[in-house]
């Protein structure tokens, strides 16, 4: 699904609605080498789906106009302590068989978002290997680089496991990642109704 194909919320009886959250816009962008990141990004939207319209994109494909979204969410893989570039990709491939380069990496998604007009709530994610058990994180570093275009990330950064380089992703992470949701729209407090606003998708 792209970005002009925003997924319509759910029917109100099929879980509670966060009323401050109706009729809101979020996009969940991602970046995923063996599909594990992809599954908590989409575990991550079905659950916003509840509430609002999601847009769901990885980030090869992702707008990099943001105003038209009430929220963002976005996440990748942590390479190298942090956020994964072209280097640590096309390395994913050679040395650990991911199935292939990435050639727009949420790093460089970031570098080419333009900073927001008005504050936005966003969050981020990101994946990790659960043993060995490294530092560093590509979720903090992707919070740092919404936060310095102006969005609003008071919301902790989230890390989901996955076992070895390949996954599959630990146990009972997926539901994590809808309680993750959950606890984020409980404390992001929703944007205040606006006269209008055009929803926008540029790229």
């Amino acid at each position: 699904m792209n970005a002009d194909e925003a997924v319509t919320a759910a029917s109100a009886g099929s879980a509670p609605r966060s009323e401050g959250w109706d009729a809101r816009r979020a996009l969940v962008v991602y970046e995923s080498l063996w599909g594990n990141t992809e599954r908590v990004a989409r575990a991550i939207a079905r659950e916003l789906e509840l509430r609002m319209t999601v847009v769901i994109e990885n980030a090869e494909t992702a707008p990099t106009v943001l105003d038209g979204f009430d929220l963002v969410i976005a996440g990748g893989p942590t390479h190298a302590f942090s956020m994964s570039r072209a280097s640590t990709r096309q390395a994913a491939v050679l040395n650990n068989a991911a199935p292939r380069v990435v050639d727009r990496g949420l790093r460089e998604w970031l570098d080419r978002v333009l900073p927001v007009p008005r504050p936005i709530a966003a969050a981020a994610f990101d994946t990790r290997v659960d043993s060995p058990r490294l530092p560093g994180s590509a979720a903090k570093a992707a919070r740092h680089e919404l936060r310095s275009r102006g969005f609003d990330v008071r919301a902790k950064a989230r890390t989901f496991r996955v076992h070895g380089y390949e996954g599959p992703l630990l146990d009972g992470e997926l539901d994590g990642a809808a309680e993750w949701v959950r606890e984020l729209l409980r404390e992001i407090p929703p944007p205040a109704p606006a006269a209008s606003h055009e929803h926008r998708a540029d790229r």
